[in-house]
């Protein structure tokens, strides 16, 4: 099995700084993204999910669902990416126009 802490720090790394710190005997650890001084994201990981693979994905992709969503991504097009196998890039998120009602005069 490769190592959970490459696999969780190779996923955010390019994006958000990565810390993994051990919060309990039984094997939890807390995952922190930050990013420019900002917590992105904040995650416990349970010594199950750590040490199961496809458990470590699935994680791994919630997270990213998850910021995804907070950055304004369309929460479909985020799981056709996630679900098309082939690593496309996210489309831009989209933006929400509040303008100001027409007047009728």
């Amino acid at each position: 099995m490769d190592n959970p802490f490459q696999l969780i720090t190779d996923a955010f790394a390019a994006d958000y700084q990565v810390n993994l710190s051990i919060q309990g005997l039984d094997g939890r650890i807390m995952l922190t993204l930050s990013n420019s001084g900002h917590v992105v994201a904040k995650r416990m990981i349970s010594a199950e999910q750590r040490n199961d693979p496809k458990r470590l994905k699935r994680l791994v992709e919630s997270i990213q669902f998850g910021i995804a969503i907070e950055q304004g991504h369309s929460a479909v097009a985020i799981l056709e990416a996630m679900t098309d196998g082939d690593n496309r890039n996210l489309p831009p998120p989209q933006v929400k126009r509040h303008g100001r009602p027409a007047m009728g005069l």
